[in-house]
């Protein structure tokens, strides 16, 4: 499911989205201006935001020159009343990738937010990138500056996979179904063994870390 975050100031226009996506299968979170929703950000993972650009404390322009100054590269649905040329063009500049004048059409917007996320999740699928740490997984590498590591299939897909999730915690019995399969006759003290390869591997890497969670799992915690 993928999680979407409307930032809009207008409770009647934020209660109207969330129930709108919300009937389309979203899981929706919200905020009323653009400090609210970095608190957000901070604690969830986000797949997309829905954006308003005239709020109080830190407009939609600010909030998306905010998230790309820090590397994140989530898509952003900019939904405005300003419609002239060059709100369109200062937005695209700051950095959304799409752009919708209210009144808002329903199905306009659903259409747009499912184009975005099917792009963004082509890209995701195959790069991630944190700070200046590429992970390919295609080439199962993890670059930073002039470094290239190749890692072993496993360690790599268990790397990937919290990355791609920061804060959120995973059980060892799912990484073990998700990453080993579901027939595996793998143990989940697996699970710990290539979590340790990963920590000595990647101790000198300010980046990211990978917390153990006591009594539940493993997490993967973003340090920029």
């Amino acid at each position: 499911m993928f999680r979407i975050l409307i930032v809009e100031d207008d409770t009647n226009t934020r209660k109207l989205m969330k129930a709108v996506l919300s009937a389309n299968g979203y899981l929706t979170f919200t905020a009323s201006d653009g400090l609210k929703a970095l608190k957000v950000l901070d604690s969830e993972h986000i797949d997309l935001i829905v954006l308003d650009i005239m709020m109080p404390n830190m407009n939609g322009y600010e909030l998306t020159k905010e998230l790309r100054s820090s590397s994140y590269d989530l898509p952003i649905l900019m939904v405005t009343a300003k419609q002239m040329p060059t709100d369109k063009r200062k937005g695209f500049i700051v950095g959304t990738d799409d752009y919708m004048t209210k009144p808002v059409d329903e199905e306009e917007m659903l259409l747009r937010i499912k184009a975005l996320l099917r792009r963004a999740q082509i890209v995701n699928d195959h790069k991630l990138t944190i700070d200046k740490v590429v992970l390919d997984y295609d080439s199962l590498t993890v670059t930073k500056g002039s470094e290239v590591q190749t890692l072993p299939q496993k360690e790599f897909y268990l790397l990937y996979k919290l990355l791609a999730y920061p804060n959120k915690i995973f059980t060892r019995i799912q990484l073990m179904d998700e990453i080993w399969g579901i027939d595996s006759e793998s143990t989940d003290y697996t699970v710990n063994v290539h979590i340790n390869r990963l920590r000595k591997r990647f101790e000198n890497y300010p980046e990211f870390t990978i917390e153990t969670v006591r009594g539940l799992g493993y997490k993967a915690v973003k340090n920029i």
